[in-house]
């Protein structure tokens, strides 16, 4: 199913006449701004004592901190979160692309929802908003479950008997059926007008706009409330990344940016239109604590001439999760790596 879906994935982008690029797996900057990055070095850090550190340039003195300069980068280093910023290089050159690679997250979470390493699958589109990414995103999930329906129906019948008793039924839905579409704001008026009926049933009944929505509120959006994949967009400002676009209609409370709801897993795709406009840009970097040297390179793709252009992200082992029907991520890739786990 795994190797059928990946081909789907590509076959899908290649019929769209997307390019094929790849990004790097070491880089300098936080993508996500997260902080949640793996450090890539050669220092032996088996000898603390005996690492390079920083002087400070006024008193010049050492510090505590590492003098990265000695590092084999010759300065700070970490696993890729996320091939998104390298996709939007490629993009202003040779318009639609996509990337399909490893990524890591140094998340210490424990829930069947995420792994350290795992596959992302981001297309980046110029001359293209937030409606475009949504719409290339309903078609993809469309043609891979489509091609998975086709392709592995005696795998399907297996998870459908073991795993999902509606599993069949419920890929055949997205297939055939357009997906919602529904408004942040009144995505959060659905949800509080639901759990003001019995907040005991809720594990976080306190949902308000700014509220960064839990599985349970993405799940009671799909299952019950639409019954279908919805996507939920225009998200607050607050809890979304720096590269997001402000949205002009309402004094940049918010940005355009989207997330695909499915029944049975929650989130699966994640996307925005990017920041064009350098001004703001700079502005969110300072905001979020960003330093902008470690992103020249970023704004100068604005600041000599750009295009609207827009994407998302879909995490592959969840894809695989969804369209097998199984619960846990962990056993949608072969060698999982989690917190406390890297086995072989």
């Amino acid at each position: 199913v795994r190797s059928t879906l990946a081909g789907a994935v590509h076959s899908f982008f290649q019929q769209s006449g997307f390019v094929y690029v790849q990004t790097p797996l070491i880089t300098a900057s936080d993508c996500e701004g997260a902080g949640e990055l793996f450090r890539v070095t050669t220092l032996d850090l088996d000898k603390v004592s005996e690492l390079p550190k920083a002087i400070d340039e006024e008193s010049g003195k050492e510090t505590d901190s590492v003098d990265y300069s000695e590092d084999f980068f010759g300065k700070p280093a970490y696993l890729t979160v996320s091939g998104q910023l390298g996709a939007e290089t490629h993009a202003c050159a040779l318009g639609d692309v996509y990337t399909f690679g490893p990524t890591f997250r140094a998340e210490n979470s424990q829930t069947t929802r995420h792994l350290a390493e795992f596959h992302m699958v981001e297309p980046e589109m110029a001359f293209a908003d937030l409606d475009s990414a949504m719409d290339n995103a309903e078609a993809m999930l469309k043609h891979v479950v489509k091609d998975a329906l086709g392709k592995c129906s005696s795998d399907l019948e297996f998870f459908q008997k073991f795993y999902d008793k509606g599993l069949t039924a419920r890929l055949e839905k997205v297939v055939s059926q357009p997906f919602a579409r529904v408004s942040y704001r009144d995505a959060i008026e659905y949800l509080q007008k639901e759990i003001a009926k019995d907040p005991s049933k809720w594990q976080f009944p306190d949902v308000e706009f700014g509220t960064d929505l839990a599985t349970e509120h993405e799940r009671w959006l799909a299952e019950t409330k639409f019954d279908s994949c919805v996507f939920v967009y225009n998200y607050p400002k607050s809890i979304k990344a720096f590269y997001m676009r402000d949205n002009d209609e309402d004094g940049g409370e918010t940005v355009n940016a989207m997330d695909l709801l499915v029944p049975g897993v929650g989130e699966l795709v994640g996307g925005s239109q990017r920041e064009e406009r350098i001004d703001v840009l700079e502005a969110k970097l300072a905001e979020q604590d960003l330093d902008k040297e470690d992103y020249w390179w970023y704004l100068d793709l604005r600041r000599f001439g750009s295009v609207p252009h827009a994407g998302y992200g879909l995490g592959f082992e969840r894809l695989v999760t969804y369209v097998c029907g199984i619960e846990n991520i962990r056993e949608a890739i072969a060698f999982p790596r989690y917190p406390g786990n890297a086995e072989f």
